[in-house]
């Protein structure tokens, strides 16, 4: 593997990585501490304005228990990556795709998880379907 593609997977698998720990991750911690302190999901939701629509604004406390899945699964995805695992590309490769056609029901939070999750998967396909092992762009039959 040449060193362009090597640094293409590993710039998509620490934005990834940054992804389900900083945005994903502590969402789910978060969630954990108002569940610890008994904070009721109706205090939290009509005083903070996460999510456009509104079915998604009433299910807060769900919403950030999938993060914690999201997390997993990315941080997962990006491990992979780094390890140079055929796994960690299909993972990640399902985990931008949802998150891109996510991003839009999401909104405002949506924006960010879509540019970081858009570039990592536009660095991955990059480095997959970029070029062929002689430099030359790799083009339709």
């Amino acid at each position: 593997m040449n060193t362009t593609r090597k640094l293409q997977y590993r710039w998509a698998a620490w934005l990834l990585l940054a992804q389900g720990v900083l945005m994903e991750g502590l969402v789910f911690i978060g969630l954990l501490v108002l569940i610890g302190l008994n904070i009721p999901q109706s205090s939290i939701a009509e005083n903070a304005n996460v999510f456009a629509l509104p079915y998604l604004q009433e299910n807060l406390y769900l919403m950030m228990a999938m993060s914690g899945i999201f997390a997993t699964l990315r941080v997962l995805g990006a491990i992979g990556l780094l390890r140079n695992r055929l796994w960690g590309l299909g993972l990640s490769i399902i985990n931008c795709t949802v998150t891109v056609v996510l991003m839009a029901f999401m909104l405002p939070a949506g924006i960010i998880d879509g540019v970081l999750s858009g570039t990592a998967l536009v660095l991955i396909l990059f480095a997959w379907l970029g070029r062929d092992s002689d430099g030359q762009p790799k083009l339709l039959p």
